[in-house]
C-alpha cells in the first residue's frame, strides 16, 4: 500500500508541477535584488504551476510559494519533486516576487533560522499533502469560509516538508512569530468567524505564503520598486 501511495503521489506531483499559462512577470534585476536581500528574508513567489493555482485559490492570495533567503545568493525551499533543497536566487527571475523582512531579527537570530532550514535539506515533500491538494483541481466551487481550512484537511506526516511550513518552523526555532496568538476568548459575530477562519489552519501546524504577507511582524518590500523615484522625472508619451 505504501509503495502504491508513493507511485500515485509521485504521479500527482509530476502532474501538479506542470506549468500553466500565466501573466508575464516584470523583469527582475538580480544584481539589485541580491543587494537588497538580507539573510532570513522570506521571498514570496507567484508561481505558474498547477499546484500554484490550487494554493492561490484556496488561500485567496497571489502568492503560492515561500522561499527562505540563506545569503550569498542562495535560497532554501520545499520543492514538491525535489524536497527541501538549496538553489541559486537566479531561478526566481521569471516570477512575480515580494520580499517579507522580519522586523526585529538579529544576525544571531537569522543564523538560527537559516540553520534550522538547512538541517532539513533532503527531506521530502509530503506527498499525501499533494494528494489532498489535487482534490481541488476539479472544477467545483469551495465555499470561501472553507478554503483555507481545506488545506489542513487530511494533511499527513508533519515531519515532512509542506508548503510554507518549512519556513515558518525555521522562524519558530528562533522564537520569532508569524502571526499573533489567537485570543483565548473571541467575542461572537462576523469578525470572530473571520479570526477563526484565518487561524484554523495553524491548529495543524501548517502555514501558507499569505501568512507572511499579512503578518504584522514582517515588512513588505517590493523588489522591483525603484530605490530612487520621483514621478516628476517621468516622460509621458501623448
Amino acid at each position: 500500500m505504501n509503495r502504491l501511495r508513493r507511485i500515485v503521489g509521485g504521479w500527482l506531483a509530476s502532474f501538479l508541477t506542470q506549468e500553466v499559462e500565466a501573466a508575464p512577470a516584470l523583469p527582475v534585476d538580480l544584481v539589485a535584488l541580491q543587494a537588497l536581500l538580507r539573510k532570513a528574508d522570506v521571498i514570496l513567489v507567484e508561481g505558474n504551476l498547477r499546484i500554484s493555482a490550487v494554493i492561490k485559490y484556496l488561500t485567496q492570495s497571489s502568492w503560492s510559494h515561500a522561499v527562505l533567503y540563506a545569503g550569498g545568493g542562495m535560497c532554501i525551499e520545499a520543492d514538491v519533486l525535489q524536497g527541501v533543497r538549496r538553489f541559486p536566487l537566479a531561478e526566481l527571475a521569471p516570477y512575480h516576487l515580494r520580499v517579507c523582512r522580519p522586523l526585529s531579527l538579529t544576525g544571531a537570530d537569522a543564523d538560527i533560522v537559516v540553520s534550522h532550514a538547512q538541517a532539513r535539506l533532503g527531506a521530502q515533500y509530503d506527498l499525501k499533502h499533494v494528494a489532498d491538494l489535487a482534490r481541488y483541481m476539479v472544477p467545483l466551487p469551495v465555499p470561501r469560509a472553507w478554503r483555507r481550512r481545506a488545506i489542513a484537511v487530511g494533511s499527513a506526516d508533519p515531519s515532512r516538508a509542506i508548503c510554507s511550513t518549512l519556513v515558518a518552523e525555521a522562524f519558530q526555532a528562533a522564537h520569532y512569530p508569524i502571526l499573533p496568538e489567537i485570543p483565548s476568548s473571541v467575542p461572537p459575530g462576523a469578525a470572530a468567524a473571520k479570526v477563526r477562519e484565518i487561524y484554523h489552519i495553524h491548529d495543524t501546524g501548517l502555514f501558507t505564503p499569505r501568512d507572511f504577507d499579512i503578518s504584522p511582524f514582517f515588512q513588505i518590500i517590493k523588489p522591483d520598486m525603484p530605490r530612487i523615484f520621483d514621478h516628476h522625472d517621468l516622460v509621458w508619451v501623448d
